[in-house]
């Protein structure tokens, strides 16, 4: 099929119409990478993305054999922003509130593959004690806040938790209090109050939040540019004087670079930042989804942007690792899915008489 193209106004290559406004703006913009990449944090980028993926494709493989039930929401295409974002924060110490696309975030906050794994079987070993399933992963131990089944649901979730870190600060007289909270949403979300009322006080307070808007083009089946009147959503940040920065969704390095700088910032008393990572998933809204809405032209473009691809070829370029090194790292992740679906299905199911456990606070 034949295809117009448009050219990026920073002269880069042409750019097929299939791929949309979307990939003209990556094009057009400067990232800022990470300046502290050595082999040690490369090869760290490197796992936890190549946990994500693997960890995601095996979870497509269990739903269609029916081993696995209700709605799951895979991540596949967008492992740098998770990885960017959360592999730049302080793990146990910093907070993260997820979506319904959540497996991906608790498995970088540091939550087991087996727990996340058992909690998408709905097993007693889960993280959530089967009580979740895979839209509602929480672990206070890896500050995991949940994962919501609503969007915007977590923003005022995070919000609260942002609250909490500067009032310990300010109020209590805690200095070492200064944790910052990720917010984790969908394009989608940024037309909704709750995400426009947060803002607000987030940047009133000063609160140390990065909203990070992960940009996919598409909300379920609405493409982005007919749902909204602007669809730069980091522009959104001037309305109340906060910090907006747009960065390349699909390179795991300059994520890292913004999110460092909107963590210094909320560290210093800065207050917030909108971050909007422009992505891609590579598969359907949700396993239940057949994804007839998006062009083939589409999705074959957005492939050739693969995140784990541009990780690689960029450590392999600067002299950080070896081809081997990442083949290897692909090997011990394929075995820590494998044991984690071992563990998952054979792990126990939740008693019936302690369905109303974990509701209400025990005293």
């Amino acid at each position: 099929m034949s295809q117009t193209s448009t050219t990026a106004p920073n002269g880069a290559a042409n750019i097929p119409s299939a791929a949309g406004d979307h990939a003209e703006r990556i094009s057009g913009i400067k990232s800022q990478k990470s300046s502290d990449l050595n082999r040690e944090i490369g090869l760290n980028l490197f796992k936890d993305m190549t946990l994500g993926r693997r960890f995601e494709d095996k979870c497509a493989e269990m739903y269609y054999r029916g081993k696995m039930f209700g709605f799951v929401h895979l991540y596949n295409g967008q492992e740098a922003v998770s990885t960017g974002v959360i592999g730049a924060m302080k793990r146990q110490h910093d907070w993260f509130c997820s979506t319904y696309r959540d497996h991906v975030h608790a498995l970088s906050a540091g939550v087991p593959a087996r727990e996340v794994m058992s909690e998408l079987f709905g097993k007693e070993t889960g993280c959530s004690k089967g009580r979740g399933g895979s839209m509602h992963l929480f672990s206070k131990e890896h500050h995991l806040l949940g994962g919501y089944a609503f969007i915007g649901e977590g923003i005022p979730v995070a919000l609260g938790a942002a609250f909490s870190s500067k009032y310990k600060r300010d109020a209590l007289g805690e200095k070492s209090s200064d944790s910052v909270t990720a917010a984790f949403f969908g394009d989608g979300t940024c037309n909704n109050g709750q995400f426009f009322e947060c803002l607000n006080m987030a940047q009133l307070w000063k609160l140390p939040i990065i909203f990070v808007v992960e940009n996919n083009k598409w909300a379920i089946g609405m493409a982005h540019d007919r749902a909204t009147s602007d669809p730069e959503i980091w522009r959104k940040a001037d309305a109340f004087g906060m910090k907006g920065e747009e960065v390349d969704g699909m390179d795991v390095l300059a994520v890292r670079g913004a999110a460092q700088r909107a963590l210094e910032r909320a560290r210093a008393g800065e207050g917030p930042t909108l971050l909007e990572c422009l992505t891609y998933r590579f598969r359907g809204h949700s396993l239940a989804d057949p994804d007839e809405l998006r062009s083939a032209e589409e999705k074959e473009f957005w492939a050739t942007r693969d995140p784990l691809k541009k990780l690689e070829s960029d450590l392999i370029d600067l002299g950080i690792a070896s081809l081997n090194d990442l083949r290897e790292i692909e090997k011990e992740i394929d075995t820590e899915v494998k044991d984690a679906i071992e563990f998952a299905l054979s792990a126990p199911e939740p008693k019936p008489e302690e369905l109303t456990n974990y509701i209400w606070a025990e005293s």
